[in-house]
């Protein structure tokens, strides 16, 4: 074969790795968030009276959101474990691990007796298995954009990135269309067996998804950093999480503040929105999943969109934008819900998670991945993500609905979404700009910057 057909082969391999790669991302990322989202969507509409009968309805509420809480804890103990397991070992390895880990606990939620057949096995049950649930998804996001990032095309890296944050959109397309077919069922059969139903469908997903991450290829970026370890070209890293602070301890503190305001929006929408509709409003919860679902097809659209834009002009002013005009659109999105005219609904949410949220989601795949070396991109992107998810989303609806029993308002939780944004803003103010920098290290320079750590 000529020196023409050899570099065309190279090309058309590395195009369909990225393909693979992205798919993989995108599938893999829809199942992490399916099964968040519809443990979300359960604790808000089901789960008090399934694990918690003897309680009243806001403290009901207050334990179910407390197990959603719960998963968010074992989330920065996954991106270490998993974080440092991808470095080490490879992007593929972990990302099979994870799916599989947490396809069958959410199966296995799907399966779970509830407090009438088995007694306090049930809460306690639960908990384990939203604790494996949330360790699988510490790594599980980073690892899927890792993976399209170091593997797509170079020039385009936040389109490339945009796989897994289109995993989210996807997921909370399928996660609340699943629930709003559920609730179509009558009061009893749900309470029985409809609401298992969801969480049974995981399984599927994680079928797909396990036989299409076994058929993808290591990346360039990863074997390159690997081999000049082994040809003592650079030092070896040992522990990639520790390293990754060390070399870059201020991109870390970037990550885990720019989490507040995305991860923060990321729930309130989906999760807190739907359970203050249907329990304070008294909205009809086959409406406030419809208007999620629909928003969400938006944002399938716009999240590409978004990360387009983020190749162009840069990362922090588009992440930045859509956290202030998210912020800014809280009110009116209230006070859309509170007219209970569903037309209105339907438009506080498409607006809000459907076209400004993306905004934030959109460049922060392939922003927090450039913002670490090769060496320690997966265990620092996943560590300082997972802690931003711990100190805002995980403990939102926890939180939001604290928040509106003391204080009977949901200005309270406008102020809290405004600090939250305050926070991401500033984060972003110190961060650097990266959508023109190169993430596949050669010895040089991977040398260069190990020197020039602290």
């Amino acid at each position: 074969m000529n020196a023409t057909g050899t570099a065309d082969t190279a090309v058309s391999t590395g195009s369909n790795q990225a393909r693979k790669a992205g798919i993989a991302a995108l599938v893999g990322t829809t199942l992490e968030w399916y099964d968040f989202l519809i443990y979300g969507t359960a604790a808000a509409l089901v789960l008090n009276s399934q694990f918690f009968p003897n309680a009243s309805p806001t403290v009901g509420t207050l334990a179910a959101f407390a197990t959603y809480a719960v998963g968010f804890l074992a989330r920065p103990l996954g991106g270490i474990v998993l974080g440092n397991m991808g470095d080490r070992l490879g992007r593929k390895k972990m990302l099979v691990f994870t799916i599989v880990l947490m396809g069958v606990a959410t199966t296995l939620i799907g399966l779970l007796p509830n407090y009438a057949a088995i007694g306090v096995w049930a809460p306690i049950l639960l908990i384990l298995l939203r604790l494996l649930q949330g360790f699988g998804a510490g790594g599980e996001y980073a690892g899927a954009v890792v993976l399209s990032v170091e593997h797509g095309n170079q020039k385009r890296r936040g389109l490339a990135g945009a796989w897994a944050p289109a995993g989210f959109a996807l997921a909370t397309l399928l996660a609340t269309g699943v629930f709003q077919i559920a609730t179509l069922l009558p009061d009893d059969a749900f309470q029985s067996w409809g609401w298992r139903v969801p969480f049974l469908l995981g399984s599927v997903l994680l079928i797909v998804g396990y036989f299409i991450r076994q058929s993808i290829d290591e990346t360039e970026a990863y074997e390159k950093a690997v081999e000049a370890e082994r040809s003592g070209t650079v030092e070896e890293t040992k522990i990639p999480v520790l390293e990754a602070i060390r070399r870059n301890p201020r991109n870390f503190l970037v990550v885990v503040g720019a989490r507040m305001a995305e991860n923060g929006f990321a729930y309130l929408f989906p999760v807190f929105a739907v359970g203050f509709a249907v329990n304070n409003l008294g909205v009809p919860s086959s409406t406030t999943l419809l208007a999620v679902v629909i928003a969400s097809a938006v944002q399938v659209g716009f999240i590409p969109i978004w990360a387009h834009v983020s190749d162009r002009v840069g990362r922090r002013p588009v992440y930045a934008a859509g956290a202030l005009l998210s912020v800014l659109w809280l009110v009116p999105f209230f006070l859309m819900l509170e007219s209970l005219n569903t037309t209105m609904l339907i438009v506080g949410f498409v607006v809000g998670l459907g076209i400004l949220y993306p905004a934030m989601l959109a460049p922060q795949a392939a922003y927090f991945a450039e913002l670490f070396d090769t060496r320690t991109r997966l265990s620092g992107f996943a560590f300082a993500r997972e802690i931003g998810s711990v100190l805002a989303g995980g403990f939102l609806p926890l939180i939001a609905t604290a928040l509106i029993a003391a204080f009977g308002h949901w200005w309270v939780i406008v102020v809290y979404l405004g600090i939250l944004t305050a926070l991401t803003l500033v984060a972003l103010a110190f961060g650097p700009e990266t959508n023109r920098k190169s993430i596949i290290d050669d010895a040089e320079t991977a040398e260069v910057s190990r020197r020039a750590a602290p």
